[in-house]
């Protein structure tokens, strides 16, 4: 087994360099047979990596300690489900996924249906390439999966009990897949430049893939938000860590990607932005796995320090330089082929003004990130950046954005009269100051709150009426039921009304930061048995401690019984638990959940006589973060289910065409 394993590494690695420098020498040569080798290694490529992959999985799950990966993050009683998400909990496995994700997106381009016999083919797999020979690279020589140990241990060390949760199953896939899947409209979009096609087809042609990796790139978000807030005792769900800012800065890039490269289409503007766009998108994806690997800043969810961050750096550093002499030498083409704005009040300048807000804000991010970094360099003190900064520089982007997003569906393309504005804004802005006193009048006093709600109810009034003016036009031209003609209007539509419920959802998500930002409750109390704790309108009874075992763990547990407004709602049992093969303890939280808010209930610490020492929080609206982010998700598949190319033609340039 051992040799097997190893020989998929190296020999993927041999495959990816031949696979490399073949098509380079054929789109040099403009020589068929040569790009069809280098197609066809593709093939072989990712069976290497699907074979290690599964070879690692099965060592994992068959608890073979002789293999130092395997030692280090599994243990005999750990369930089956943990030992294989082992896979991603060091670097070597983790690695491994993102290899393996990356020649599948590779061979899924290559012989995509849509791209035959296109000559963008060779230089967009040569791009992917020079990425797989990197990872391959590091894999082989650098962070080897497949080392064995000179001894056999009779046990392993175990896996981190913060990763023992069903978010981290998902999560760590969800955003490698995200990641990956930015390589692939970065090497479309260089490709464009090298063969001097200046169109939006490279955008056309890789819509599709966009949505999907800045979907999986919101999943990954998402489910590591839930898992911040069940998994760490804290009663938070986003701590602007380095690592949660790295897997955040491309995502905003990319939000502001997706929505400029509409005017692109319909406009032929904004193509200098939307390279540099992507260029950055891709970079990002680099940067952050270079912060989690390199051991630079400190986080819970990085891995151990080691030499893997040099690495990224230069490669990072290649890929980005070697990116942007692309764009500067085709500089003056893209330049004389765009169009440009005839109005600042327009569609076109919102969507314009939403990007400049997207990219300040990972601006914020990178720079508050990397900011330790750069004090510990010019003064050698290392300076914390940590929530205060964020929560403060990031909150008023936030609702900048949310009032562009509110206004954007009802501004014309090109230009709007004043008369229309009045007509499309007067009702709704109406409603929201309405809301705005209404909430004022019942005792939210917060002024950040009260602007943020104000802005959200003109964003739901807006995206409305968007909804009703459409379902309204089509009814009159079809006769057709209301349901019907809404049906039919967003199948029709779905990159638009996809758009919206993203919208939707955003807001959702933005109504449960502003609540559980401003309004939430803490209490930390030490009580007796017998003794209870009131927060707002709950009361929790503490009736018992106890401890029972799990296998090697030893679990702490208390009951409490609690009370809101008088109404039994149930017992409920906070943990602590104590891992036989890890040093630290994990909190269990309890956690009671409504649409208007959670009760989170922690174990804190306890006595020999029974004193127990409990913290308790009342997070108002949390559960719409969670509503928000399904919005999200549905929003984004309807956007690309299904969706069509259209009768795309690219424009080549000083290309043989048979080079595909």
């Amino acid at each position: 087994m051992y040799l097997f394993a190893n020989a998929t590494i190296y020999i993927g690695f041999a495959i990816a360099v031949y696979s490399l420098l073949i098509m380079t020498l054929g789109i040099s040569t403009k020589n068929q047979k040569l790009v069809n080798s280098g197609k066809g290694a593709l093939i072989s490529l990712f069976i290497c990596a699907a074979l290690a992959i599964l070879s690692m999985f099965y060592l994992l799950a068959a608890s073979q300690f002789q293999y130092e990966y395997v030692y280090d993050y599994t243990s005999s009683e750990l369930p089956v489900i943990y030992k294989l998400t082992a896979l991603w909990a060091g670097n070597a496995g983790s690695l491994l996924l993102w290899t393996f994700f990356l020649t599948l997106y590779a061979l899924m381009v290559a012989f995509s249906r849509k791209m035959k016999g296109n000559p963008m083919v060779p230089y967009i797999s040569a791009i992917l390439m020079a990425n797989a020979v990197f990872f391959f690279f590091i894999l082989s020589f650098v962070a080897k999966p497949f080392v064995l140990l000179d001894q056999v241990p009779m046990e392993g060390k175990g896996l981190n009990p913060m990763l023992q949760n069903p978010g981290m199953i998902i999560h760590p896939v969800t955003l490698y897949l995200g990641y990956v899947g930015l390589a692939v409209p970065f090497a479309f979009a260089m490709s464009a430049l090298i063969l001097k096609n200046v169109d939006d087809f490279w955008i056309k042609m890789t819509r599709r893939w966009t949505i999907i990796a800045w979907l999986f790139l919101s999943l990954g978000n998402i489910f590591g938000g839930q898992w911040a807030y069940v998994e760490l005792g804290w009663g938070g769900y986003w701590a602007w860590d380095p690592v949660e800012n790295a897997s955040f800065m491309p995502w905003l890039t990319a939000t502001a990607f997706l929505h400029s490269v509409m005017i692109q289409e319909r406009k032929n503007m904004l193509k200098i932005w939307n390279i540099s766009l992507i260029i950055v998108s891709y970079a990002l994806t680099l940067f952050g796995t270079f912060l989690v690997r390199s051991g630079v800043l400190t986080s819970v969810h990085a891995f151990a320090n080691s030499n893997l961050g040099l690495y990224f750096l230069i490669f990072m550093a290649i890929a980005v330089i070697g990116a942007l002499y692309v764009l500067m030498s085709r500089y003056n083409l893209l330049k004389r082929s765009a169009g440009e704005f005839t109005s600042f009040v327009s569609k076109e300048s919102s969507f314009l003004i939403n990007n400049l807000l997207l990219v300040g804000a990972a601006f914020a991010v990178f720079w508050g990130t990397i900011f330790p970094l750069v004090s510990e360099a010019v003064r050698g003190t290392k300076v914390t950046v940590g929530l205060p900064f964020f929560n403060k520089v990031e909150a008023p982007i936030l609702l900048s954005m949310m009032f562009v997003m509110a206004v954007c569906p009802l501004l014309a393309w090109q230009r709007s009269t004043v008369k229309n504005l009045k007509k499309n804004f007067m009702i709704p802005a109406i409603l929201a100051v309405v809301g705005m006193v209404l909430m004022i009048v019942l005792g939210i006093q917060k002024a950040w709150a009260v602007i943020g709600y104000g802005v959200i109810i003109l964003l739901f009034i807006t995206h409305f009426l968007e909804f009703y003016s459409g379902v309204k036009a089509r009814r009159k031209m079809t006769k057709e039921e209301p349901l019907t003609a809404l049906y039919r209007l967003m199948i029709r539509n779905r990159r638009r009304y996809g758009g919206y419920i993203v919208h939707l959802g955003i807001a959702f998500i933005t109504m449960g930061i502003i609540g559980s930002q401003n309004f939430d409750m803490e209490t930390m109390k030490t009580v007796p048995l017998g003794g209870s704790i009131e927060l707002k309108d709950y009361r929790l009874n503490y009736d018992r401690l106890d401890q029972k075992r799990e296998g090697i763990n030893d679990i702490v547990y208390a009951d409490l019984t609690v009370f809101k407004n008088g109404k039994k709602l149930g017992t409920f049992q906070p943990e602590k638990v104590f891992y036989g093969n890890w040093e630290q303890p994990s909190s269990e939280v309890a956690i009671i959940s409504s649409l208007k808010e959670d009760l989170y209930i922690v174990l804190s610490a306890w006595e020999d006589d029974g004193k127990a020492t409990f913290v308790v929080k009342v997070n108002p609206m949390m559960n719409w973060l969670w509503v928000g982010s399904v919005m999200i998700v549905i929003g984004a598949l309807f956007a690309v289910w299904n969706s069509k190319y259209g009768n795309v033609t690219p424009r080549y340039t000083g290309v043989r065409k048979e080079v595909s």
